[in-house]
């Protein structure tokens, strides 16, 4: 039996901003929580897509094409391949749900970049 998790709880207590923890797994997809304020780098992932989940607050996630506003409970998946930087004026409470071959800030390396290593770290 799996643990019950607060994915709002494990989100308020992160201490770093843009460092996305796994706080579960469902088959081949790893399910994220982060805190966010700020942009965190423009980026693709070539093979995967990438689901937001706004807990708390408000995501602007833009792209090449527009951008997409995203308030309290709202979701949005960026198609794999398309170039994105998500952007938060005030702090904002993540959920993000990722294949587990899914790099932080995809094809860009920044000092926001966070590996897998240090995303696995408990909450």
């Amino acid at each position: 039996m799996s643990n019950v998790v607060s994915a709002m709880q494990a989100a308020i207590a992160l201490t770093e901003l843009w460092s996305p923890r796994v706080v579960a797994e469902v088959d081949d997809a790893y399910i994220k929580v982060a805190k966010v304020h700020g942009s965190l780098a423009s980026h693709s992932h070539e093979n995967e897509d990438e689901l937001f989940l706004v807990l708390k607050g408000h995501l602007r996630i833009e792209m090449e094409n527009g951008s997409v506003e995203l308030n309290e409970g709202d979701m949005f998946v960026v198609p794999k391949g398309v170039r994105h930087n998500p952007v938060a004026v005030n702090e904002c409470l993540l959920m993000l749900i990722e294949r587990k071959s899914t790099l932080h800030t995809g094809d860009v390396v920044t000092d926001k970049t966070r590996s897998l290593a240090e995303q696995l770290r408990p909450v």
